[in-house]
């Protein structure tokens, strides 16, 4: 078929693979919506978005509206004359005249496998929550929180290894990967969106600074899945004598319970967890760059018996 006339709504790292992807299969798009520069760096300057900076390269228009409620940004936005909008992480409610301006709607890109999982931080929330698997959803958009039929989905494992970094970036490129067939075919007559079932709902809330701190009473597995959650960013993190420690790696030891929740049990870095050891592999002090925990006690100190808080 012809190229698509898009507009494309997205905002952080995730989503520009997805941009990339539709300018590549040679889709004209046309508008670029993202949210507006943020102060960022030690200076403070706004700094435009990943899919501003994106988009720019391109030379496509970019539009930054705070909201998208005035009658005349709508207006404006009808006015593109669109096959469809796409929406990847863009941070902005999209209202109704919004919704119904494309011809084929809006379609989002989402990380998860719909309906678990709605929301701001699907990709954190599957960590912790334990799931073997998780995946990418292309949904066509209502104006419900990631209520609307799906078009497509793909699968892909939650190992033992994976981190919120490593999973943003696998997903973000098999949603870029996704998204171009299932638009063609949606648009093509091709594909029909499904209803999302009933049953298997969840949601995915913003990650609160506050879950990233440590408590040692909890299961050791659980603590693991929350340093692998909030890894690279917020990071979880405990204190030790007043110092911020944050941890980006560790595995749980086994083994019964020995001493006080938080007591250093052996060396390099094993902590009494409420069930078990959990070695912290890879730690940051505030400041310094990550290093191993072997690294780290030959130059800080902090020997069996001690208590992180």
């Amino acid at each position: 078929m012809a190229a698509l006339r898009l507009a494309f709504m997205g905002t952080p790292d995730f989503a520009v693979p997805s941009l990339e992807a539709l300018i590549r299969a040679g889709h004209q798009i046309v508008a670029v919506y993202t949210q507006p520069p943020r102060p960022a760096g030690r200076g403070k300057k706004p700094r435009p978005s990943p899919v501003h900076q994106a988009a720019a390269a391109h030379g496509i228009p970019v539009f930054t509206p705070a909201r998208l409620k005035d009658a005349a940004e709508q207006d404006r936005f009808r006015a593109h004359d669109l096959d469809a909008a796409v929406v990847v992480a863009y941070g902005l409610i999209l209202p109704r005249p919004i919704l119904d301006a494309p011809r084929f709607g809006c379609i989002n890109v989402h990380a998860s496998l719909l309906p678990r999982w709605r929301g701001a931080a699907p990709i954190q929330r599957a960590i912790m929550a334990g799931d073997a698997e998780t995946g990418v959803s292309i949904m066509k958009m209502d104006e419900g929180l990631d209520t609307g039929p799906v078009l497509a989905t793909q699968r892909t494992a939650i190992t033992s290894d994976d981190t919120a970094g490593t999973l943003h970036d696998r997903l973000a490129k098999m949603g870029a990967a996704l998204l171009v067939p299932t638009l063609v075919s949606y648009a093509t007559g091709a594909l029909h969106p499904r209803p999302q079932p009933e049953q298997g709902v969840t949601y995915a809330s913003k990650i609160d600074k506050d879950e990233a701190r440590i408590d040692w009473t909890r299961p050791a597995a659980e603590i693991a899945r929350q340093i692998r959650a909030m890894a690279p960013y917020p990071g979880a993190w405990c204190l030790h004598r007043g110092n911020r420690l944050k941890v980006l790696q560790a595995e749980p030891t086994g083994g019964e319970r020995t001493a006080s929740p938080g007591t250093v049990v052996a060396a390099p870095l094993t902590v009494q967890c409420k069930d078990g050891g959990l070695a912290l592999l890879t730690v940051q002090r505030a400041g310094k760059s990550p290093m191993t925990a072997e690294e780290l006690v030959r130059g800080y100190p902090l020997e069996p018996g001690e208590s992180l808080e």
